[in-house]
């Protein structure tokens, strides 16, 4: 069963299992683009100058990628595996753009677990609101014993 995101979890790494989930959708507002480009600094007019995305092939404006990405990163941190949780990497596949007014979800599953180290491998995708895939990847995260 998939684990709820709204709430901020830690458990012992004996306790989390192979086949978990967890996963969190998000539609995509221009207030998102706009906060995130004013945060990282990339203004690139592909993601807020309306009139230059019109005359894209998108013909519309796009959200940045690592915007689009950072909800793995809230999984991680919520519950894959939690407070208790390092993030040690993320393999990101970019497949399709997300669109201002797109929902995304965000979605993650536990593939291994490597018990000498206390590491996660855990599959990472996110799909627009047609079940299109537009970020494949896979991340590791280690739990922390110190946490438990």
């Amino acid at each position: 069963m998939p684990l709820h995101t709204t709430t901020v979890i830690t458990r012992p790494y004996d306790q989390i299992e192979i086949g978990e989930s967890a996963s969190i959708t998000k539609t995509i507002t221009e207030a998102d683009i706009v906060n995130f480009a004013g945060i990282i600094g990339d203004f690139n007019p592909i993601h807020v100058d309306e009139e230059f995305a019109k005359a894209t092939v998108f013909g519309k404006r796009l959200a940045h990628g690592m915007l689009t990405a950072s909800f793995i990163s809230t999984l991680m941190g919520r519950c894959m595996p939690g407070t208790n949780g390092l993030y040690l990497s993320q393999e990101i596949k970019f497949l399709k753009p997300v669109l201002v007014g797109d929902t995304i979800t965000a979605y993650a599953e536990i593939i291994e677990k490597i018990d000498a180290k206390r590491r996660l491998i855990i599959k990472t995708t996110v799909s627009n609101q047609r079940g299109e895939m537009v970020i494949d990847g896979k991340a590791v995260t280690m739990v922390r014993k110190d946490a438990e």
